[in-house]
């Protein structure tokens, strides 16, 4: 199937279908991970870096992962406003904390900012994420006083400096129509695939089991899935490189964001 390089739809399930009944198939890759997972099912499929070619199939995305996984799928990539602020690097210099290779593998002076923030629910630092449907826009809080004891030092820098509180100037924030764009592109109509997993000696095989054509994304599902916790906002920077701000779901909630729900 290496040979495939255009896909319509009918064309793909059926491609999946062959690929569900040749069972279990030897990873393509060196390393195990979700990762692994999906870029063996693009090479049999003949495509690369997830691009089916029918947005990333044209009109249809491709997202895979492991079977009864805990772990959470990204969805998309999008950094917060305001953009001309890089906000990452000002959550970093401001509120970030003494990266644990400071002094080892970066500077001395190496922060890091890394959270993984839920609606409402807020981290030992005291960050969560809230809706604001005032302002139409998804926004992240900072509560100084549900800051955990094992923060006391840290909290006890801010207060120092004078960071304890935000300065609304920079808060950071998604509006509805940022997100909702991203996702449309990201997320419009896709085919999630998961997978069995095994290992045999060194190596480890696939068995690409449950493939669901999902399409019907709505903003309004995207927003109750944040409200329900099943959304959470992943922020990974420190000061020399941020890695990207992430929005990633729950495995088990993705079809919730669709209208249309089709099992192949």
């Amino acid at each position: 199937m290496s040979g495939i390089t255009k896909f319509t739809k009918s064309t793909i399930i059926s491609a999946l279908r062959d690929i569900r009944s040749k069972g279990w198939i030897k990873s393509h890759r060196n390393v195990h991970n979700d990762g692994a997972i999906g870029n063996t099912l693009e090479d049999l499929l003949g495509i690369s870096e997830n691009n089916l070619p029918l947005p990333n199939a044209a009109e249809w995305e491709l997202k895979t992962q492991r079977k009864n996984t805990t772990a959470l799928l990204t969805l998309f990539h999008l950094e917060p406003s305001p953009r001309g602020l890089h906000i990452a690097d000002y959550l970093v210099s401001n509120y970030g904390w003494r990266h644990k290779d400071a002094g080892i593998k970066y500077p001395e002076s190496e922060k890091s900012f890394r959270q993984t923030l839920s609606y409402m629910k807020p981290t030992s630092r005291g960050f969560f994420i809230d809706i604001d449907t005032y302002n139409n826009r998804i926004v992240v809080r900072f509560d100084p006083s549900r800051i955990g004891d094992e923060c006391t030092d840290w909290k006890n820098d801010l207060i120092e400096r004078r960071r304890i509180k935000y300065n609304d100037d920079y808060v950071p924030y998604w509006g509805f129509n940022d997100v909702f764009h991203k996702a449309g592109i990201k997320l419009g109509n896709c085919f999630y695939v998961s997978a069995d997993v095994k290992k045999e000696g060194e190596d480890y095989f696939y068995r690409y089991s449950d493939i669901m054509q999902i399409s019907g994304f709505t903003l309004d599902r995207f927003l109750s899935n944040i409200r329900d916790g099943n959304i959470l906002i992943d922020f990974d920077a420190r000061t020399g490189h941020n890695h990207g701000t992430k929005f990633r779901i729950k495995q088990s909630a993705l079809p919730f964001l669709y209208e249309d729900v089709r099992h192949i």
